[in-house]
């Protein structure tokens, strides 16, 4: 694994473009109150995701990934902004398919497939984010629940995340 990053926020960003990107920010910083910076990277880490299932819709396609409410939030408005969203999908994401959007809390959707199945699916996307963005960073933890639990309950270092082999799809 390197820790060069395929792609960067920049890159990232020019996906939605510049008016979109700081329209999202602008929102969400006046909404929640808090940094711009801290709301530039939650729009990050939801483009992240993003791109992580687009990138990998046959191994994630379907799966849960655990990403904190904000960021579902902030998908939810990219979602209803419906021609650029598109767009976002079919033309600019490299799966070039329309991602749909299900929200389930982590606590419910355990119940569905069982725990130890939800744990695999969570764990499944971490090779692929260090494969496509580099190793997480301190401002990557508040945005990713299962991150943040591997980091802070089990005391996993960011290193040892990262070196987290690749699961095979069941």
């Amino acid at each position: 694994m390197t820790d060069q990053p395929h792609m960067s926020a920049d890159d990232l960003k020019a996906l939605i473009g510049d008016d979109l990107h700081a329209e999202v920010v602008t929102y969400f910083a006046d909404k929640s109150g808090a940094a711009p910076e801290f709301v530039e990277r939650q729009v990050t880490e939801c483009l992240r995701y993003l791109y992580l299932v687009s990138r990998h819709r046959e191994r994630l396609s379907g799966l849960f990934l655990p990403v904190e409410q904000d960021i579902d939030e902030i998908w939810h408005y990219l979602i209803l902004q419906t021609r650029e969203y598109r767009a976002l999908c079919e033309e600019r994401l490299p799966g070039r398919f329309f991602i749909e959007h299900r929200s389930i809390a982590y606590e419910d959707y355990q119940q569905e497939p069982g725990r130890e199945q939800a744990l695999e699916e969570a764990l499944r996307w971490i090779p692929l984010y260090c494969e496509e963005f580099g190793r997480f960073d301190e401002g990557a933890l508040p945005h990713w629940t299962v991150l943040r639990f591997l980091h802070q309950q089990m005391r996993m270092s960011l290193e040892d995340i990262a070196a987290l082999e690749p699961l095979d799809a069941a």
